[in-house]
C-alpha cells in the first residue's frame, strides 16, 4: 500500500488553506472603499491513467470507461469580482464615486500610473487633487487658493467658486480609465491596481461616455464584500479542511494496520 491518498489529501489541505486566506482578506477589507472581493478558483492536478478508455479488455471487447486516478487539487488563481459596491453618502465635496465600470487614474511614486475605485480624495497644500497617500489624480486638477465651493459633475467636470466671482469657473476635468480586460489588472496594495499585458492598455475618456462610469460627488463606493456569503464560504472551507485532515489520519491508520498485521 502506498501513501498516494495521503498526498492527495495534503494537496486538499494546501488548497483550502489558500482559499481561507482569500476569504480572510475579503473580510478584512469589508470597510475598504472601492474594494472588490476575490474568489479562489480550483483545478485538478494531473491524472494517472491506469487503463485508457477504449483500450482492449479482451481480444473481442474494449473498456468503456477506463481507470484514471487523480493526484489532487490546487488553486488555479484568484478572480476579482467586479460587481458595484453600494453608495455611501459622505457630504464631502472631494469624495467621488464611480457609478459603473472604470477607474480613477493616479500617478504613483516613480512616475508609474495606478488605478483605483477609491475616490476619497483631498486637496494638497499646493491645491492639487490627491489621494490620501498624496498621489496626484490624473489628469492633474489644481484648486484655486481660497475656493469656497467645488462642484464635480457626472462627466467629471470640476468647477470652483473663488472670492470675488459670482459664477463658478471650470478648472479641469477628471477622466475615467477603461480596460479591455479589467480583471487582468494587478493589485499592488493601498487600493491601487496597475496595468498588465492581460488587462490591456488604459483608455482614458469622459465619464459617462462609451460605457464608462459616471462620477457621483459627495459619495464613496463601499466594498462589494457580502459578510454573510463570506462566512458561509469560510465554514465550507473549514469543513473541507477537516475532511482532508481526517483523510490523512484514516490513511495513516490503514498503513499502520498493514505494517502491523500483514
Amino acid at each position: 500500500m502506498t501513501s498516494a491518498a495521503m498526498h492527495i489529501a495534503r494537496t486538499g489541505l494546501d488548497a483550502q488553506d489558500t482559499r481561507m486566506r482569500v476569504i480572510s482578506n475579503n473580510l478584512a477589507n469589508v470597510n475598504t472603499p472601492g474594494f472588490k472581493r476575490d474568489r479562489a478558483a480550483f483545478e485538478t492536478l494531473a491524472y494517472q491513467t491506469v487503463t485508457a478508455p477504449g483500450a482492449q479488455s479482451t481480444s473481442e471487447s474494449k473498456y468503456a470507461t477506463g481507470l484514471n486516478l487523480g493526484t489532487g487539487v490546487r488553486i488555479q488563481g484568484t478572480a476579482r469580482i467586479e460587481t458595484q459596491g453600494s453608495a455611501n453618502q459622505t457630504g464631502n465635496s472631494l469624495d467621488l464615486m464611480l457609478d459603473g465600470d472604470g477607474y480613477f487614474q493616479v500617478q504613483l511614486p516613480g512616475g508609474a500610473l495606478g488605478y483605483t475605485r477609491a475616490g476619497n480624495f483631498s486637496r494638497s497644500a499646493e491645491g492639487l487633487l490627491v489621494t490620501s497617500e498624496g498621489y496626484q489624480v490624473q489628469p492633474g486638477i489644481t484648486v484655486p487658493e481660497g475656493a469656497t465651493q467645488i462642484t464635480i459633475g457626472a462627466d467629471g467636470t470640476v468647477s470652483a467658486t473663488v472670492p470675488g466671482q459670482t459664477e463658478a469657473t471650470q478648472i479641469g476635468q477628471i477622466q475615467v480609465a477603461a480596460f479591455p480586460n479589467a480583471a487582468g489588472l494587478q493589485p499592488t496594495g493601498d487600493n491601487y491596481l496597475v496595468e498588465t499585458a492581460a488587462s490591456g492598455t488604459a483608455n482614458l475618456g469622459v465619464a459617462g461616455q462609451d460605457g464608462r462610469a459616471r462620477i457621483r460627488q459627495g459619495m464613496l463606493e463601499a466594498s462589494n464584500v457580502n459578510v454573510v456569503e463570506e462566512l458561509v464560504d469560510m465554514i465550507e472551507t473549514q469543513r473541507a479542511y477537516e475532511v482532508n485532515s481526517k483523510m490523512i489520519s484514516a490513511t495513516d491508520d490503514m498503513l499502520k494496520y498493514v505494517n502491523q498485521n500483514l
